[in-house]
């Protein structure tokens, strides 16, 4: 299976998903942790190109062409040889953040999104947490991190609130894939939901035939 955490900037995704990574390790599961953009050696030289710089670097339509070269490079390298091998692949971001990034909150371009998806990526997360939290603490969470890799970040508390919108939208349109977790608690209550939800997906994942070493 591939499970994925989404939502905005500072919202506390890696936390969580090396939590869960460590939950479905102690329950005797092999699992594969991985980040987008990166999570292989090409996709992460293209990471630096996205996520450091000036706010106005690249176009929208630009960045939907390198993530999904990047998402591409992953997908070959990471995540499909993980889940040929029977690993839970626990992914920070995958393609939902491009649908909403710059689908939505970038422009109205969720159709270009989708085209490229479809013709070069062809997979979605078998299970995605988007975790939802006020855009204030989270940018504020997230520039305090000072990793320089903070380029949408610096497109300010407006466009953070656009992504919210995003992605609970996208937890809209998607409701049986897509599980919106309130992020504004302790990492541990936010871990604790994340595991049963998690685990109780594996187990019907493995009685409708599906297979986890």
């Amino acid at each position: 299976m591939l499970i994925t955490l989404e939502g905005i900037d500072g919202c506390g995704k890696t936390t969580q998903a090396r939590r869960l990574a460590d939950a479905l390790g102690a329950a005797g599961m092999e699992v594969t942790r991985t980040r987008e953009p990166g999570g292989s050696p090409g996709a992460e030289e293209i990471r630096r190109l996205l996520v450091e710089g000036d706010p106005a670097r690249w176009s929208p339509e630009t960045e939907i062409l390198l993530f999904s070269a990047a998402r591409r490079d992953h997908l070959e390298r990471t995540i499909r040889p993980a889940l040929e091998a029977g690993h839970i692949v626990i992914s920070d971001r995958f393609a939902d953040s491009t649908r909403v990034y710059q689908g939505a909150a970038r422009g109205d371009l969720r159709a270009l999104v989708d085209m490229i998806h479809d013709a070069v990526i062809a997979k979605d997360p078998d299970l995605t947490f988007v975790l939802d939290m006020e855009a204030g603490p989270a940018l504020a969470r997230g520039l305090a991190r000072r990793s320089g890799e903070d380029r949408f970040e610096d497109l300010g508390a407006g466009f953070q609130q656009r992504l919210r919108q995003g992605f609970r939208a996208l937890a809209r349109e998607y409701p049986a894939r897509v599980v919106l977790i309130d992020a504004a608690r302790t990492p541990e209550a936010i871990a604790c939901d994340i595991a049963e939800i998690a685990l109780d997906r594996i187990a019907s994942h493995i009685e409708a035939g599906g297979d986890v070493a």
